[in-house]
Order: C-alpha cells, then sequence, then structure tokens
C-alpha cells in the first residue's frame, strides 16, 4: 500500500510539473512572437490589440480575457479543473515575465528564428499541459461547450470563434503576419506531436502494484505471446 501511494504520489507530481513548465513555457513562446514582430497567434492578435488600445500590458489583458472567457463556461455548463484556472493567470504572468527579459529586435535575421522559436515551443508547451489532463484552458473549454451545446462540428466553432478573434484584434491594432499563417498551420501538427512525446501513462492500480512486486515463481502457459505494450503515442485530449 506505502508503495503504491509512493508511486499515485510521483505520478501526481509530474502532473502537476508538466502543467506548469507547460503553461509558462505557453506564455514564454506568446512573448517571443511578440518580440518577433512578424505576426502573432490568433487571441494574441486580440490581446495585443486591446493592450494597444488600454496601455495595460498583454500578459494582464490575456489575464483579463482568460477571466471573461472562464465566466462564459457558466452559461455553457462547463466545468474548470486546476488546469483551466492556472491557465488564466500563469500564461500571463510568464508573458509579461519574458517580455520584460527580451527586449526588442532588429533585423529579419533575429526576428525570424526567434519567431520560429516562438511557435515550436508553443507546440512544445500544448503538449505539455494538455497531456498533464488538468482539465483545457478557458478558450479552448469555450471552443468544446459551444460545440456540445450548438451541435456544430469542432471545426466549425473553433474556425468561428478565431475568425472573430483575429477580425477584431487587428481592428483593435494587433499584428497579422508571416507568424500568424505559420503559426495557423504549424501548432495542429507540432501539438499532436508533443502530445506523443509526454503522454502519461496512468498509475498502476493496487492490485497491479501487488503482483509486479510478487517474484513470478512459474512459466508462462505454454504458446501464451509476449503482452502486447499500449500504443505508444496515444493522444491525450483534455478532460
Amino acid at each position: 500500500m506505502a508503495r503504491t501511494t509512493g508511486r499515485s504520489t510521483t505520478h501526481l507530481t509530474r502532473r502537476l510539473v508538466q502543467l506548469y513548465v507547460g503553461l509558462t513555457l505557453y506564455g514564454a513562446s506568446s512573448a517571443l512572437l511578440v518580440r518577433a514582430e512578424l505576426g502573432l497567434e490568433p487571441w494574441g492578435v486580440l490581446h495585443q490589440g486591446l493592450a494597444e488600445l488600454t496601455g495595460i500590458s498583454i500578459g494582464v489583458v490575456s489575464i483579463i480575457i482568460g477571466a471573461v472567457v472562464l465566466l462564459l463556461w457558466i452559461p455553457l455548463r462547463q466545468r474548470p479543473g486546476l488546469g483551466t484556472v492556472s491557465n488564466v493567470f500563469v500564461v500571463g504572468l510568464a508573458m509579461d515575465g519574458t517580455l520584460a527579459v527580451v527586449g526588442d529586435l532588429d533585423g529579419l535575421g533575429f526576428r525570424v528564428p526567434v519567431m520560429v522559436l516562438g511557435i515550436v515551443l508553443n507546440g512544445v508547451a500544448t503538449g505539455l499541459y494538455i497531456a498533464a489532463r488538468f482539465g483545457p484552458g478557458p478558450r479552448d473549454g469555450l471552443m468544446t461547450g459551444l460545440n456540445r451545446v450548438t451541435g456544430r462540428s469542432i471545426r466549425l466553432v473553433r474556425t468561428a470563434i478565431e475568425v472573430a478573434v483575429v477580425v477584431t484584434g487587428f481592428l483593435l491594432g494587433g499584428s497579422l503576419g508571416a507568424g500568424t499563417v505559420l503559426y495557423a498551420l504549424a501548432i495542429g501538427p507540432l501539438a499532436q506531436f508533443f502530445l506523443r512525446i509526454f503522454a502519461l501513462p496512468e498509475p498502476a492500480g493496487p492490485a497491479a502494484v501487488a503482483a509486479a512486486d510478487e517474484p513470478s515463481t512459474s512459466a508462462p502457459p505454454a504458446g501464451s505471446g509476449p503482452v502486447a505494450d499500449p500504443a505508444s503515442g496515444q493522444a491525450i485530449l483534455p478532460q
């Protein structure tokens, strides 16, 4: 029992580490796209436009928008998790922190690599925090909630939300560019790849652990084949 508890605790600790490292990297990656000045991800365009309009830092705007979107979960009857609430605050704080450390960049020789790094890092971050299975971010939950309530496809709902977000952000002064297009094309494959890399196995139950701890005293039955491993890289979707 003690060993079972220890393994469960280790599993939970790893999930928490993945969650907060992922959210921190997500904020950092968004900040790198801001510094690259070659176009932001869809929600980043809205955040930047509102930041330009209000004079509030883009990280704080991200926190405010995240909180507002989370309130929209109430009529949709969505249930937030630890990852959902953490997403609201950690991403924005990490974004402002990175912007304070990384200054303006001069020349495409610096800005293009930083743009590419930001997009790849965003894929890494997405794989980390989603694979931790603590619930979707506020914006993803809005998408799945509208999908459930309206009966429209995920593809249609997500496209409608992101088009509205990009257009609104652009009209407010947010930046569109090559980075926006590259992000749209690359983030799906990147997220899928890193979800496989960071996928966590389910913790073994008490019976499985007890059986594993007991020494084997007999050979396997004649004709039995090897036990198949679970399919590696199985995608883990937000809860």
